[in-house]
């Protein structure tokens, strides 16, 4: 019997291989939002992973919503030829199937920071920081800039920065968009009364809070056309007593689904640093399961799990419709190929490798027993 993991799974029009997803990952490497040979390289060796659908990092909609100098956008002609040109190579290289999906973002409060290995704060003076922007002008920590509260006029700016970088993505042939709505980004300070004080019509209720989003996703459906799925990852918790939890994701997952769109991948935190977090083996996948239960809509878990095994069960428990990976993949870029060997799956892969696999290669079993 084929392991649930690599059956093929319909996400609205679009058909993946399998029910690997490579979750989006920030490289911090671009300039001035445009790819550079770093992405090249990323984006090809993803491309051969073995994954089935493959997640661009949180791509900027517009200059100013990227979370550092070195974050990737997709708005305007540079940025898209940049694009472009990685994307191109990757899908040269890519596994027979293999669809492309792209992350839309927005920084809100997070943006103007430096890169982790900087020190992730916030930019100082000498760095060319920029005002931010938010739902309320609360900073996201001590020591960190005061975002300006957005207007109506700011509001409906970045809603159609959203579509107009959607246009743009399918433009590029990218198979699905997937609108960051957690981690303490901009949509996510709107639907979080930690971050929103807003005493007008997009704060306070539910209703209000959840406005912003709600447009953000109308707006890249109707910009769109019907060959593309779209999808949000939404968040199961900000783990504090006061913010989001997991019957709010569910009825959020629903509203979102009311509007045309085709999944929801479930993470959580990000908003609130002083956040406790329970960080564990695939500890994000009881909200996820939550959700998939209640609406019914196509759900992807993510969140520390890390062997085939583990997926496995979690998609045969009903838990979940698609396993997202990211760090376990930056570890180890054939995850797919060593997950289909560990399930006992004779799975394609380049030619050009083809005399590594296990059958042909006896060294294949001593590398996994050292």
């Amino acid at each position: 019997m084929r392991p649930l993991l690599f059956s093929p799974l319909s996400i609205g029009p679009v058909e993946v291989p399998n029910r690997i997803a490579v979750a989006p990952m920030c490289q911090y490497s671009a300039h001035d939002g445009c790819a550079e040979d770093w992405h090249l390289q990323h984006w090809m060796n993803l491309a051969m992973s073995g994954c089935g659908l493959i997640t661009i990092e949180a791509t900027g909609v517009e200059r100013h919503g990227r979370i550092t100098h070195g974050c990737i956008g997709l708005y305007d002609d540079a940025t898209e030829r940049s694009m472009k040109r990685g994307l191109d190579a990757a899908r040269a290289v890519a596994l027979p199937g293999t669809k492309f999906s792209i992350q839309l973002a927005h920084a809100g409060r997070k943006a103007s920071s430096q890169r982790p290995w900087e020190g992730g704060r916030s930019l100082v003076r000498e760095d060319d920081p920029w005002q931010t922007v938010s739902a309320s002008a609360i900073p996201f920590n001590d020591g960190w800039h005061t975002p300006e509260a957005l207007d109506e006029a700011g509001i409906e700016r970045i809603v159609k920065a959203f579509a107009a970088s959607a246009k743009r993505a399918e433009r590029l042939g990218i198979d699905v968009i997937e609108l960051h709505m957690t981690h303490g980004y901009l949509v996510h300070q709107f639907l979080s009364p930690i971050s929103n004080k807003r005493t007008d019509e997009w704060g306070g209720s539910y209703e209000n809070r959840a406005r912003f989003g709600l447009a953000v996703a109308e707006a890249v459906k109707a910009a769109v056309g019907k060959t593309m799925a779209v999808g949000a990852r939404i968040t199961g918790s900000d783990w504090v007593e006061e913010g989001l939890a997991v019957e709010d994701a569910i009825r959020y997952a629903n509203d979102l689904k009311a509007r045309g769109l085709d999944f929801v991948c479930v993470s959580s935190g990000g908003l609130d640093p002083k956040a406790r977090i329970n960080v564990g083996p695939g500890y994000q996948v009881p909200m996820a399961s939550a959700v998939k239960k209640a609406t019914g809509i196509v759900t992807r878990a993510v969140g520390m799990i890390v062997t085939a095994k583990q997926a496995e069960e979690i998609l045969q428990a009903g838990d979940a419709d698609q396993i997202a990976l990211g760090r376990a993949i930056l570890d180890n870029p054939r995850w797919g190929w060593h997950a289909a060997d560990e399930l006992g799956l004779d799975f394609p892969r380049p030619p050009q490798y083809d005399r590594a696999r296990p059958k042909v290669w006896p060294g294949a079993a001593l590398a996994r027993e050292a």
